[in-house]
Formats: structure tokens, sequence, C-alpha cells
């Protein structure tokens, strides 16, 4: 596996965990967060910010399913699941973009789609 690629894996392992520390270790301090049509974070502070949802219930489930790497990019495919406060359960499919400078994630741009929205 490239060591792009295994940033990303150690990127997906902190969001299981919820391990800010080990999420924001894969990123530069400029990093830019993007979800097309809902958020642009720019800077790692930001970032920070969106890493948990108050409204869930625990660790999220990610299920990383396909990652391609062409240059600086590496794009990974997959599936998430968490539990909600109110019970409910958020059940979503994922793709994200992930624009790398030397060695970390600079850029994001994630994708996702509701099976079932909490």
């Amino acid at each position: 596996m490239s060591e792009q690629k295994e940033i990303v894996e150690k990127y997906m392992d902190g969001f299981r965990a919820t391990n800010h520390k080990k999420i924001l270790s894969c990123l530069t301090d400029n990093v830019v967060w993007e979800m097309p049509g809902f958020y642009l974070h720019k800077g790692i502070a930001a970032f920070d910010k969106e890493i948990e949802n108050p409204n869930a219930d625990g660790h999220p489930d990610i299920s990383v399913t396909r990652l391609i790497e062409e240059g600086n990019i590496v794009v990974a495919e997959g599936t998430v699941k968490a539990k909600m406060k109110n019970g409910s359960e958020l059940d979503a499919v994922f793709c994200d973009v992930f624009h790398f400078t030397n060695g970390k994630i600079n850029k994001l741009t994630s994708y996702l789609m509701f099976n079932k929205q909490p």
C-alpha cells in the first residue's frame, strides 16, 4: 500500500475512534474541507470543530470499500453508519477525494449520500 493510502487509512481509523489527534496529524495546517452544498472549512482549527457530530451517540462505523490513487490524489469510497442520541441511525455512502502536499492531506472534498437519514 502506498504512503498516501496509508495516511487515508490512518485518517479513517482516527474517525472510527473519534481521535482528533490522529486525524489532525494527517493534515496540513492550511487544510480545506468541503462538502459541496453543506460547508467549506479552511484551516486545521475549523476542520477540528467538524470532526464530531454533537448528535451522534458513540463512534461511527466506517467501511472503506475502495481506494484509488493517482498522483497526489486518493479517492476513498465507502459506507458510514452511526447511532444518534435521539435513537435514529445514520446510514450513508461516501466518496472522499483527498489531495496531498508533502505527505499530508491539504484538501478534502466529501460527497455523502444518505441511505437512511437520522
